[in-house]
């Protein structure tokens, strides 16, 4: 087969592409656990023998550093398919459940199985982490994949084209391209489609699974809160809110957003924040090799441009630190400022190095503020105070709630990753990706004899009747409150 033929990223080739993963996955060969170990083994040889190869990409395309580029992509990723590895039979263990007096003598369990065919949709700010991570749970499951990594990051579209056929030929199809290569794929049948990316193409991506009912898992994101009070370190505090914030240039779905907090709390921080930038990355981030760069033109000038706009002295901001930016280099510098909640930094997800500081009056007009926008993806609370963390527990939602410390829930392998309204559906990581990537089949075996069941037949005599109410579907009565 010559390489033309091997090229998968024209449009007129992705349906011949669909019907190779399913036929591999007709063929049962995916199914026996050996295989499934086999992919996520091979996963790992790829990822530590081109680890260099998938550094220079991340680079290429974020600036990254090889440090960086290992904690939160290639490690990230051998870390949970060890993890996978180390648990998978178990978790794929049939799941006995009780079966009712009534009905016995029986035997009921939940036995899992794949899906059959995943298709992957990966965005560009974690370009290899996020399209690799929901394959290592299809793939543990027992499914093929046909994944498209984001034609916004060049250099990790081409290696993964190229690496990922030479370890996991025909369990996963790499197609690359842009909106119409998404498009096609969005009109073939899948079992189960898995999108990381913003609420607009979300709701895309939702609309096309509707036409053949494929049920779907939404990564999406938003704007990611951090609460801080006065019983905090606030030096502490800072050095972990700007680590999580700075990290990747501010280009992570769980980066925090914004702060609130009292004018105390936040004067406090405030006071911090600047040093612990410069703890990070020098007097000069620009010069520094721990700090990226916006990933294109486009994404620059928007954050550029809503830094632009409430730097203006009219809208009642405050510098704090930072706010240079080169659009040559797409450089934003660390920034972090005082904003009101109508600043055009507050109104969508930032999605770069610019972090608003917002006053409230208190812990619950915190909550209230949260309350009133769209779910987030991920809510970080910075108290001591028990009354308040339990306050945020009960009364917010989010798809995770951290204290004290942000990002690095994703990092728990046995944590559900996954938001929860316009921040997403659904859940992945460890236990949770076999889960979303398999059907939960029911299995009840009863024997014909003796037929218990005979009890319940009509004709319906006053015994039988009597059977049925007490033993079979019973109507308890509850004392009132």
């Amino acid at each position: 087969m010559s390489a033309q033929e091997l090229d998968i990223t024209a449009t007129n080739t992705i349906p011949a592409a669909v019907d190779a993963a399913r036929q591999l996955f007709t063929s049962g060969i995916t199914k026996p656990l050996d295989w499934r170990l086999e992919q996520l083994k091979a996963m790992n040889r790829m990822l530590t023998e081109h680890r260099d190869d998938f550094t220079a990409a991340l680079a290429a395309d974020l600036g990254k550093h090889p440090a960086e580029a290992w904690l939160t992509e290639i490690g990230f990723l051998t870390a949970e398919i060890a993890h996978t590895v180390k648990h998978l039979s178990t978790w794929l263990a049939p799941r006995k459940t009780p079966v009712p007096l009534a009905l016995l003598p029986a035997k009921a369990t939940t036995v899992l199985e794949p899906l059959g065919v995943v298709l992957v949709i990966a965005p560009w700010n974690y370009p290899i982490q996020l399209l690799l991570a929901p394959i290592i749970g299809a793939l543990a499951a027992g499914n093929t994949v046909v994944a498209k990594p984001s034609e916004l990051a060049p250099a990790s579209s081409a290696v993964l084209a190229r690496i990922v056929p030479q370890y996991l030929a025909g369990a996963v199809s790499i197609v690359e391209g842009a909106v119409p290569e998404t498009t096609t794929l969005l009109a073939q049948r899948f079992d189960h489609i898995f999108y990381t990316g913003n609420g607009r193409v979300g709701r895309i991506v939702m609309a096309a699974a509707a036409k053949n009912l494929t049920p779907v898992t939404l990564e999406l994101g938003g704007k990611s809160p951090v609460y801080i009070d006065d019983t905090v370190d606030a030096r502490a505090a800072a050095a972990r809110i700007a680590w999580g914030k700075f990290m990747n240039a501010g280009q992570t779905c769980v980066a925090p957003d914004y702060v609130l907090g009292t004018d105390t709390a936040l004067a406090r921080l405030a006071d911090e924040l600047p040093g612990a930038i410069r703890a990070l990355y020098g007097d000069q981030p620009a010069h520094s090799l721990a700090y990226g760069r916006m990933i294109n033109d486009g994404a620059f000038s928007r954050v550029a441009g809503m830094l632009a706009v409430d730097l203006r002295e009219d809208t009642g901001s405050a510098l704090i630190s930072g706010g240079a930016t080169d659009a040559a280099t797409r450089y934003i510098e660390p920034t972090v400022m005082h904003v009101d909640a109508e600043s055009a930094l507050m109104q969508d997800e930032i999605f770069g190095p610019v972090l608003p500081l917002v006053t409230v009056a208190s812990a619950q007009a915190a909550i209230d503020f949260i309350n009133v926008r769209d779910k987030p993806l991920s809510l970080y609370v910075f108290s001591e105070d028990k009354d308040v963390r339990k306050a945020f527990t009960e009364q917010t939602s989010s798809g995770a709630l951290n204290f004290g410390v942000p990002v690095v829930h994703l990092s728990v392998p046995g944590l559900p990753f996954g938001g929860v309204g316009e921040s997403g559906m659904g859940s992945y990581h460890g236990k949770h990706s076999i889960d979303t990537f398999s059907h939960h089949k029911a299995i009840l075996e009863k024997p014909l004899s003796p037929d218990t069941l005979s009890l319940i037949y009509p004709p319906f005599g006053a015994i039988t009747k009597q059977i049925i109410k007490r033993f079979v579907a019973p109507a308890k009565k509850f004392r009132k409150a």
